[in-house]
């Protein structure tokens, strides 16, 4: 992956904070590359990793032998499309969807939220689960479904509403994924290959380190739970080196002023309370187990699926014909080797997902110009 086109590396470098500690970390990673001798495949699983990486030109700091990949982390690419239809024909049956901005345009095999809202179809945009909330209590006689996507950051404040008691009028439409077995899930992958794995910070902010340690078990793989900032994201980079070379991989934490072992503990409960883990399918990817979040026995009353008998298909869906949103999404290919990217799927007419979401890859690559394959400095 490119990042930068004609930028030198002074200009690079000037993005940063602190030009002259940046520069000193990247001459370290150098010292650690050459060290090692061996090419090296190192994966994030964040949105706002990505957007950070490719923001400030990182990858064109670092040495040809280590590249940086990103993989299943953004929230809106990775919702299973079944999910997405079943919100569409919800819609267009009368009920009241609601859904954040980047969902609503994200298209299912049926289309889009905004298509159906097209149609005639009610889908207001929210901006939080609380505001799901205010708006059903405001319309008692209607039914609203609050399509609820995200990882580990946005489980915990719908669980809290959950416990609080949510209004008749309301149910829910849980499409939350847990990130830890994700992130395994990429460390195992002998199609991917990874060398090593940066874990996101906002996750791992609620979920803490523990959950983690299992995966390191099995693989015995590095992996660094890292901030955003992009001294974060050296700094990351530079810890995965670091272990490779001494031979000693382990679960390092560069983002100590956020993540700790245990997590926060308080929200954990809250999830456990109202959520269990079942089996849960990655557009694009794979079925991955104990990776769903799914309403337990006591909220069976509030599931959208139960309420409303929806079936959801936990299979391999296609995208749209041509696109390579799912290699994409894998961290297998990069967005300009996609026949579609910035022809017929721009940020204006996204044909994926993506290219919709915030935190999408080609979205976030689109955004910053990036229309060919660029060398590194």
């Amino acid at each position: 992956m490119g990042s930068t086109g004609t930028a030198s590396a002074r200009e690079v470098l000037s993005r940063f904070r602190d030009p002259l500690l940046a520069k000193a970390i990247v001459e370290r990673i150098h010292e650690y590359a050459e060290a090692i001798d061996e090419q090296l495949l190192f994966m994030h699983v964040c949105g706002s990793h990505e957007w950070s990486m490719t923001h400030y030109g990182i990858r064109s700091l670092l040495p040809s032998s280590v590249e940086v990949r990103a993989g299943p982390g953004c929230p809106v690419c990775i919702t299973p499309a079944s999910d997405i239809d079943a919100m569409v024909d919800l819609a267009l049956e009368g009920k009241s969807i609601l859904t954040y901005g980047d969902m609503s345009r994200a298209r299912g095999t049926k289309g889009s939220l905004l298509d159906a809202r097209a149609e005639g179809g009610d889908v207001r945009l929210v901006y939080s689960v609380h505001d799901a909330v205010t708006k059903a209590r405001r319309e008692p006689d209607r039914e609203f479904v609050f399509f609820a996507v995200g990882f580990d950051t946005t489980a915990p404040p719908t669980a809290y509403e959950v416990l609080k008691g949510i209004p008749r009028n309301l149910s829910l439409m849980v499409s939350y994924r847990y990130m830890p077995p994700i992130a395994g899930a990429v460390l195992r992958s002998s199609l991917l290959g990874v060398d090593g794995v940066i874990n996101p910070g906002h996750s791992s902010t609620i979920t803490g380190m523990k959950p983690y340690y299992r995966y390191f078990l099995e693989t015995m793989k590095p992996q660094v739970f890292c901030g955003f900032e992009p001294i974060d994201l050296l700094l990351g980079i530079l810890m995965l080196l670091r272990q490779i070379r001494d031979g000693k991989p382990m679960l390092e934490n560069e983002y100590t002023r956020s993540v700790t072992w245990e997590g926060n503990t308080v929200a954990q409960e809250s999830m456990e309370r109202v959520f269990e883990l079942g089996d849960g399918y990655l557009r694009g990817v794979a079925v991955v187990p104990e990776c769903g979040f799914m309403l337990n026995e006591r909220y069976k009353d509030i599931d959208a699926c139960t309420r409303y008998s929806l079936r959801r298909r936990d299979t391999r869906e296609e995208f749209v014909a041509g696109a390579r949103c799912g290699e994409v999404i894998l961290g297998l290919c990069d967005p300009p080797e996609c026949p579609l990217y910035m022809k017929e799927c721009t940020p204006s007419t996204p044909k994926g997902p993506t290219m919709v979401s915030q935190e999408g890859t080609c979205k976030i690559w689109a955004d910053h110009g990036l229309i060919n394959s660029i060398c590194r400095l």
